[in-house]
């Protein structure tokens, strides 16, 4: 019968269960960081295609929208007795008043489309290795963590790299970062971080699946396939409803006074 080196027998069940645990944390991580980075970028890509929609699209609905009102209001000071032009004029009102805060103020330049970096990339998926608020059980460090989570976030939209490098240092050489001691302390901590990251995972797996599931990104990848064969969606978009803000100005500049008639 072989006898086992004094190095094994000095193992400690506690021990040799931490090291399994790590390593299957490890393995969490990895696969928790990459589905943060993927549903990051997901969420900012739409961000910006919803900017760049509302600034080209939108805010040419809302111009059209406010046209379609003065019509309507037009009509109906014409015909002070007309009830059903009144009504039109007031739910004409309604909608142009909703589509322009929808659309929100039009900036002076045109939003970009988001690209990460590789760069970016590696330097989120550490700041999210590091300092997720769900891979910590103390509730300071997780109010801390939530915080920088949400500044790391917020700079990753933004492709502030110097950001989000400062925020990972600054979490670093903090005081919440320090960890304790001894192998059944640390083997319940890495069990309780285990068991906050399969939570997180399911969570981010619900996150992504809504993302993916949104009219946003359904009409984001329609543009995109047709964008593939050569087919600029965006620009057939704006040049429509740039033709209906001119029918509009034409027809306000010469409206009908028949109150059963309605531009649409």
């Amino acid at each position: 019968m072989a006898l086992k080196s004094p190095e094994v027998a000095a193992i400690k069940p506690e021990e040799r269960e931490l090291a399994r645990k790590v390593l299957e944390k490890t393995t969490l991580e990895i696969e928790l960081t990459e589905r943060e980075l993927r549903t990051a970028n997901l969420r900012a890509e739409l961000g910006a295609f919803e900017r760049r929609y509302l600034h080209f699209v939108g805010a040419r609905y809302a111009k059209l929208d406010d046209l379609k009102a003065r019509i309507a209001e037009q009509l109906a000071s014409e015909q002070p007795d007309n009830d059903r032009a009144q009504q039109a004029a007031r739910e004409a009102r309604a909608r142009a008043n909703e589509t322009k805060s929808s659309a929100g103020e039009r900036a002076e330049t045109a939003p970009r489309a988001f690209e990460a970096s590789p760069e970016m990339k590696r330097l989120y998926r550490t700041v999210a290795k590091r300092i997720h608020p769900d891979l910590t059980s103390d509730r300071e460090d997780r109010a801390k963590r939530q915080q920088l989570m949400s500044l790391a976030n917020e700079a990753y939209e933004l492709g502030d790299e110097m950001q989000l490098a400062k925020i990972l240092t600054e979490y670093d050489h903090s005081p919440e970062a320090v960890q304790g001691e001894g192998p059944g302390v640390e083997l319940v901590r890495v069990i309780r971080r285990i068991s906050q990251m399969r939570s997180r995972l399911a969570e981010m797996e619900a996150e992504l699946q809504e993302l993916l599931r949104s009219d946003l990104f359904q009409l984001k990848s329609r543009l995109d396939e047709a964008q593939e064969i050569g087919r600029d969606v965006l620009q057939e978009m704006i040049a429509k409803v740039d033709e209906q803000i001119k029918q509009a100005r034409e027809r306000l500049k010469k409206p009908k006074t028949n109150g059963e008639q309605r531009f649409s």
